[in-house]
C-alpha cells in the first residue's frame, strides 16, 4: 500500500527585525493605584522562533510585512473593485469555487459580515467558526486546527485574542492566513481607514492623523502603517496607557513618518486631517471600564475638541462606539463624521487583501 506524505507545515518569518512582537514588550504597567483588579494590558504576543517563509506563500498579518508599493496597489484595487460592485456588476467572481474558514474566538458584527459578504460577492463561500465551534487552544491545539482547515479551505481568516494564535495559524497552514484582529494589532481596519481617507481627503500620504484614547491594537496598526507610508501620526492618551514602546520605536526608526505620543488632546488635534477614537475599554477589559472612565476624563472627542482640530478635520471611529463616553453623539452624527463610510470600507479593503493573498 502506497504511503502519501502530506506536509501541511508552513513557516513564517518573525525574527530580530520585529522585536516588538515579544510578549515581554507588549505588556505595560497600569497606573499605580490601590485597586482590587489588575489593569495590566492583556496582550499575549510571544512570537515563535525565527523561521523562513515558503516561497509563494502569502499572509496578511502585519502592515509592515509589505512595502509601500504593495500597500498602495491593494488600496487601488479596493477602489476599483468597490466601484465595480457599486455599479451592480456581479460578473467579477475570482473566488468562484473557493472557500474561506473564518475563526472567531472574539466576536464581531463588522468583521463577520464584511468578510462573509465580500467573499460571497466575489464568488466564494465563507464558513463561520465561532468560539464554541472550535475552542482553539482548549479543545484542540492551534497547530492542529491550522493543518486541518487548510485541507478544506483556500484561505483562513481569524479574529482572536492572543497574537501568538495568528502567528501559529500562519506557521502551520499551507493556505493564506488573514489577521482579522488580535490583541496586538488590527491591520484590516487600518487598510479600511486609509481607503476612507483617500476617498474623503483625496490622499493618504502626508496627512495628519490624531488618535485620542487608549494606546491599543488600533494604535499599533497605525504605527506599523507609519513604518511604510509617510504621514504624521499622533497618539494622545493618558499617562500609563501609551502604546507598546517597541512598536513606537520600530515606527520611529523606520524614518518614514512623523510619530508623536502625547498626553494633551487640545494641543495634539490642531491641524489634524483626521481625529480618530476608539472605545476606552476593549473586549476583555470590561471589568476596567469604570476605572478607565475616570482616568480618561478629558480625552473624550466632543464638539469643542473637533473645533480645535479645525473645520477641515474629519472624525473617524472603528466602532462599536460608546456614545457619550469616548465620543459624543453630536460628533458621531456631524457632517464631518465619516464613521459609516469607514465601516463600509472594511469590506472593500478586505476584498483587496483577499485578492492579493490569493494571487487574483
Amino acid at each position: 500500500m502506497a504511503v502519501i506524505a502530506c506536509n501541511c507545515y508552513r513557516t513564517v518569518g518573525f525574527g530580530p527585525d520585529k522585536p516588538y512582537l515579544s510578549g515581554r514588550n507588549l505588556r505595560r504597567r497600569a497606573p499605580s493605584r490601590a485597586i482590587s483588579v489588575s489593569f495590566q494590558r492583556r496582550i499575549s504576543c510571544v512570537a515563535s522562533p525565527a523561521v523562513t517563509q515558503k516561497v509563494g506563500q502569502k499572509d496578511f498579518l502585519h502592515l509592515d510585512d509589505f512595502n509601500k508599493d504593495t500597500i498602495l496597489k491593494m488600496l487601488d484595487r479596493a477602489i476599483e473593485v468597490k466601484a465595480l460592485l457599486n455599479s451592480g456588476d456581479r460578473s467579477f467572481r475570482p473566488f468562484e469555487g473557493k472557500t474561506m474558514a473564518m475563526i472567531f474566538t472574539k466576536p464581531s458584527m463588522r468583521t463577520r459580515v464584511s468578510f462573509e459578504t465580500g467573499f460571497s460577492l466575489l464568488g466564494g463561500h465563507a464558513i463561520y467558526l465561532g468560539p464554541d465551534d472550535i475552542q482553539m487552544g482548549k479543545r484542540e491545539e492551534t497547530r492542529d486546527i491550522a493543518r486541518v482547515l487548510c485541507r478544506y479551505n483556500d484561505i483562513i481568516m481569524a479574529r482572536v485574542f492572543a497574537h501568538k494564535d495568528i502567528l501559529d495559524l500562519a506557521k502551520y497552514a499551507t493556505v493564506p492566513v488573514i489577521n482579522g484582529l488580535t490583541d496586538y494589532n488590527h491591520p484590516c481596519q487600518i487598510m479600511a481607514d486609509a481607503l476612507t481617507m483617500i476617498e474623503h481627503i483625496g490622499r493618504f500620504e502626508g496627512t495628519k492623523v490624531v488618535y485620542v484614547g487608549d494606546g491599543n491594537n488600533i494604535v499599533h496598526s497605525w504605527l506599523l502603517m507609519a513604518s511604510v507610508i509617510p504621514f504624521h501620526f499622533v497618539c494622545v492618551c493618558p499617562k500609563g496607557f501609551e502604546p507598546d514602546a517597541k512598536t513606537v520605536e520600530k515606527a520611529r526608526k523606520a524614518g518614514i513618518s512623523k510619530i508623536e505620543i502625547t498626553n494633551d488632546p487640545k494641543e495634539a488635534v490642531k491641524g489634524a486631517d483626521v481625529v480618530y477614537s476608539d472605545v476606552w475599554a476593549s473586549m476583555g477589559q470590561k471589568e476596567e471600564a469604570e476605572y478607565r472612565r475616570q482616568v480618561f476624563k478629558g480625552f473624550q472627542v466632543d464638539k469643542n475638541l473637533m473645533d480645535m482640530a479645525g473645520s477641515k478635520a474629519f472624525f473617524m471611529h472603528c466602532l462599536p462606539a460608546e456614545r457619550g463616553v469616548e465620543v459624543t453623539d453630536e460628533v458621531i452624527e456631524a457632517p464631518n463624521s465619516i464613521v459609516f463610510p469607514q465601516a463600509e470600507n472594511r469590506m472593500h479593503a478586505q476584498n483587496a487583501v483577499m485578492l492579493h493573498v490569493l494571487g487574483k
